[in-house]
């Protein structure tokens, strides 16, 4: 039997997707955080859409072609999709269904302010169109998954967010290259491989064989598509399991870390300490404070 590509291996649906379902989570006069459900797949068509404000949108679920005025990439849970104001673009899914992003629009002046007093290029414009899922980002990244209740905590973080990528797409500018195809139909495997395999020990010879490539041969093709060494890949998605473990369940540290494939709980107090800038109990700590109601004191509740 010859090869099968994902758009031939899926079913074609018996009704057209619709455009991805939006909700406000939080809104002002210079800038709005949404988020995105998109069900689109391998038979939908890509439409063009337009930013109408600068965008930086974090994907936590689901992989997907993005292609705009700066270049083109694949953007993964972690990576950042970034789009300038009055800019067209394009998103498909021609090798995976669907995704999950929270998208931040903010307006033209106070992203030229932010870049001005944070990114040494002074650029008000991105000149890349996706920000690699880099492990400094993890901490960002987790907090606005969290979109804080406060009002000020929540624009302090917008702002902070805003800074650090402005940064670092400064920092890793390259120029626009087309990702090949081969690219794009393989590299999402990998994805819900490491997903299956988190608490595994993860080598290059596995994580290539399950492409049937060489080990060479895989490491430039996800590079060249992620941004990322499979390292720093498998590193950042296990931080941002232990930090959703930690939001969601009561479980004990040591047993998260263990599940994330963190062999040695030291080391893993150390990593996580350096990338979230703060120990794992104490992010936790965060988690059960947001969770007292207003005007009931800690020691309060935990007597009630």
């Amino acid at each position: 039997m010859g090869y099968r590509s994902f758009r031939q291996r899926t079913a074609r649906p018996d009704t057209p997707s619709a455009r991805p379902r939006v909700r406000s989570i939080a809104d002002d006069s210079q800038w709005s955080l949404s988020e995105y459900v998109c069900t689109a797949g391998p038979h939908d068509h890509p439409f063009e859409e337009r930013h109408d404000r600068v965008s930086l949108a974090l994907v936590t679920s689901g992989t997907f072609r993005y292609r705009t005025d700066t270049g083109e990439g694949l953007l993964y849970p972690g990576a950042f999709l970034l789009g300038n104001a009055g800019a067209c673009y394009e998103c498909g899914h021609e090798h995976s269904h669907g995704d999950h992003c929270l998208a931040l629009h903010v307006s033209q002046d106070v992203f030229a302010e932010i870049v001005l007093g944070s990114a040494p290029s002074r650029q008000s414009m991105f000149r890349r169109a996706v920000l690699p899922a880099v492990p400094s980002l993890a901490p960002l990244s987790a907090a606005m998954r969290r979109h804080p209740s406060s009002s000020l905590a929540r624009e302090e973080l917008i702002f902070d967010l805003i800074a650090a990528i402005a940064r670092l797409a400064a920092a890793n500018y390259s120029d626009p290259r087309k990702i090949r195809p081969a690219a794009l139909r393989r590299i999402p495997q990998v994805f819900d491989y490491v997903d299956h395999h988190l608490s595994s020990s993860l080598t290059l010879a596995a994580l290539s064989s399950h492409l049937s490539m060489s080990r060479f041969h895989f490491l430039r093709t996800f590079k060249y598509a992620t941004g990322l060494t499979p390292h720093q890949y498998v590193l950042g998605r296990r931080l941002r399991f232990v930090a959703d473990r930690l939001e969601a369940t009561d479980d004990s540290i040591a047993h998260i870390a263990a599940s994330a494939g963190f062999g040695d709980l030291s080391t893993f107090n150390h990593l996580f300490r350096r990338t979230m800038q703060c120990s794992p109990s104490f992010f936790r700590s965060q988690r059960n404070a947001r969770a007292l109601k207003p005007g009931v004191s800690a020691g309060a509740e935990t007597k009630s």
